[in-house]
């Protein structure tokens, strides 16, 4: 994996990369998330009984990954916008596999961006919190005898 660019070095720009790194931070953290659990409490709040329906379980089932669609084009658009400002925009050749000479090197690779470096902070935040639900908050799941 390659190496960060580095940080423009003139303060307005500079200011405007922290900004989308951290509007890139908040809407990876919406996307593993606020926009599983919103749907789910949205859908718990629109049906009353406590039998879960068809209708239910379909509207989790499309909202969820629809939402999360949405929401990964916008953080595109705020890496595209970063590469912009900080004139890192990468330059991909994609050479076919028919194309490459069996002496290439095997991974050419693509160099890393700041939204790669979020979600995976992002992802490993998310996993952190899940396991501290697991371990707090769940409660024993075995039957006591």
């Amino acid at each position: 994996m390659a190496a960060l660019p580095p940080m423009p070095k003139d303060g307005p720009t500079r200011v405007k990369a922290f900004g989308l790194i951290a509007l890139m931070a908040i809407g990876s953290v919406v996307l593993w998330l606020v926009v599983p659990f919103g749907w789910l409490y949205a859908v718990s709040q629109i049906y009353d009984s406590s039998e879960p329906s068809m209708g239910s379980f379909v509207m989790v089932l499309v909202g969820i990954p629809l939402t999360m669609v949405v929401v990964a084009k916008l953080l595109g658009r705020l890496n595209r916008i970063y590469g912009e400002i900080t004139n890192t925009t990468p330059q991909v050749r994609v050479v076919l596999p028919w194309h490459r000479s069996m002496r290439d090197e095997r991974d050419a690779g693509y160099p890393a961006t700041v939204l790669d470096v979020v979600m995976v902070c992002s992802v490993a935040f998310a996993v952190v919190c899940l396991l501290i639900w697991f371990i707090v908050a769940a409660g024993n799941p075995l039957p006591s005898n």
